[in-house]
């Protein structure tokens, strides 16, 4: 099946194609651009230019995927809607899912080990969640970026940071603070949400969200993703502003 997944929860817009075949995900195309404040204009010409560069019509795609933040208020709302108003004139399900979740699963596979992933939430606070081998066991959160290892520790004490992900310069902030609690100085990997990472990751979310009579069978990827679709909900973690 074919997914079309965007994110806006960053500076970077994005949307792409990835093909999902059992638990094979696999990126067909990419399309970006830096600019916080273009995410309006942006987005829908990048989901256009994905799909010809993937050589598949709308007819072909199966799903959409869209990250619903943490990130700003104006850029989750035009992700977020653009992706629902898509999905609905193609009649397929859209999937939500943090967009913290697609750093922990670049090229569609979940990191190993102890992994924080972290975006810039302005104010001189960054937006963290904490993943061990692909799932989340702390956050999101806002925070400030010297506070968010000491919150990590607290509440996974053996956590063991691995590595960071996501904005470089915040990461480093966060390595700061790391330093400070007496913890290692992990691997930075500068990245943003990639389409392969947010189908990658929204799978993870629905087989954690079956319900307790469904757990004991096998995943099924293609069937969770092609399943009707929950509500979009954004993680906007606080009120915007005035």
């Amino acid at each position: 099946m074919f997914v079309l997944a965007v994110d806006t929860s960053t500076p970077r817009v994005t949307a792409g194609v990835v093909r999902v075949e059992g638990f094979a995900v696999t990126e067909l195309s990419v399309a970006g651009h830096v600019d916080a404040r273009a995410h309006n204009e942006v987005l829908t010409p990048l989901i256009l230019e994905s799909l010809g560069a993937a050589g598949i019509s709308r007819a072909d795609v199966s799903a959409v995927v869209a990250g619903c933040g943490p990130g700003p208020f104006t850029g989750l709302r035009v992700g977020m809607a653009t992706a629902a108003s898509f999905g609905d004139a193609w009649q397929v399900p859209v999937h939500g899912l943090c967009s913290l979740d697609a750093l922990a699963h670049p090229g569609g596979e979940p990191m190993a080990g102890d992994v924080l992933a972290v975006t810039d939430a302005r104010r001189r606070e960054v937006y963290a969640a904490a993943y061990r081998d692909g799932g989340r066991v702390w956050g999101p959160a806002v925070l400030k970026a010297a506070d968010v290892a000491a919150a990590v520790i607290e509440a996974v004490g053996d956590f063991e940071f691995t590595s960071l992900v996501g904005d470089e310069a915040k990461c480093g902030d966060v390595v700061a603070g790391l330093a400070e609690a007496g913890g290692n100085a992990p691997e930075i990997i500068a990245a943003y949400p990639s389409p392969a990472g947010l189908v990658a990751g929204a799978v993870a979310d629905l087989a954690d969200g079956r319900d307790a009579d469904e757990r004991d069978s096998a995943v099924d990827p293609e069937a969770l993703l092609a399943a009707p679709a929950e509500p979009l909900v954004a993680l906007y973690l606080r009120r915007p502003d005035a």
